[in-house]
């Protein structure tokens, strides 16, 4: 008896709406197989943006680190299990979910948060990658404690994220990344109205016959990630490889502020040699 209810209960948390979770999105609107069709479809738009940037910033990742690339090879898993959770609305993919975005935070902190704003107690990047690997493995277990409470804590790494930001910006003048910095921010701000008016005012949006809030999270998230990534990247390589004369372009038009921002590497390893 024990090992069917355990099959039953496990076979449970992968079907469909097994989460405590449910976006304003009406459910099986579009299709009898998908829960939340929009926000399904809009969760492709990891698929787009992410091997984009991998292309872009291969330049600068080849010079840096090439693990670098794992924050955009994480963000399609981000984007393939948000279509799954979106799809079904099941607790594994709530989780999966979840956790993904968990890791690619902790993959960008340990790449790429300033050297000098470590605790006083770490004085290289490898100790201070093995901490917030350490960190980020307990809070992955205990993300199952409570697990509607994990967006709201994920959310909150956006803060603490604006905060390092505004830290590095202090003393920029450069106009460029300055306004980079600044639509960055903007996307951000977007992205997290998106989300929670979807969360907490779904009521006045299903009035308006307008329930689509949580997709344009998905849209305006990603390129947030794109613009700050591409932000926070450049910061790095002017401190890290200050050799490798780092600059600010945009693609597809190199020169107009639109599109996906990336590093252009104006010096070499020549460069490097002769300092």
């Amino acid at each position: 008896m024990g090992g069917v209810y355990s099959s039953e209960r496990m076979a449970g948390v992968f079907s469909y709406e097994s989460s405590d979770l449910d976006w304003c999105e009406d459910n099986y609107k579009h299709s009898e197989h998908v829960v939340e069709y929009f926000n399904t479809i809009s969760s492709f738009s990891f698929f787009i943006v992410s091997p984009v940037m991998l292309y872009l910033l291969h330049p600068y990742a080849k010079e840096r680190n090439l693990a670098i690339h794992m924050v955009w090879i994480m963000m399609i898993f981000v984007g393939l299990f948000s279509a799954y959770f979106h799809m079904t609305l099941s607790f594994v993919g709530q989780m999966l979910d979840e956790l993904s975005i968990l890791w690619v935070l902790a993959a960008g902190y340990s790449m790429w948060f300033p050297r000098r704003m470590f605790p006083s107690f770490i004085k290289d990047r490898s100790t201070f990658s093995r901490l917030v690997l350490l960190i980020t493995a307990v809070t992955t277990v205990s993300s199952f404690v409570k697990p509607t409470a994990n967006a709201y804590v994920l959310n909150s790494f956006g803060l603490h994220l604006l905060y390092t930001l505004a830290v590095e910006m202090r003393c920029c003048t450069d106009q460029k990344v300055l306004r980079l910095a600044k639509m960055s921010v903007a996307l951000w701000v977007l992205a997290i109205s998106c989300w929670i008016s979807d969360r907490f005012g779904c009521s006045f949006w299903q009035e308006l016959n307008f329930c689509y809030l949580h997709g344009f999270w998905h849209i305006l998230i990603v390129m947030s990630v794109a613009y700050g990534s591409t932000l926070i990247a450049y910061l790095d390589a002017s401190y890290e490889i200050p050799y490798s004369l780092p600059g600010l372009q945009f693609w597809p038009f190199a020169e107009w502020p639109v599109g996906l921002p990336h590093i252009v590497l104006r010096g070499t390893t020549k460069t490097r040699k002769q300092c």
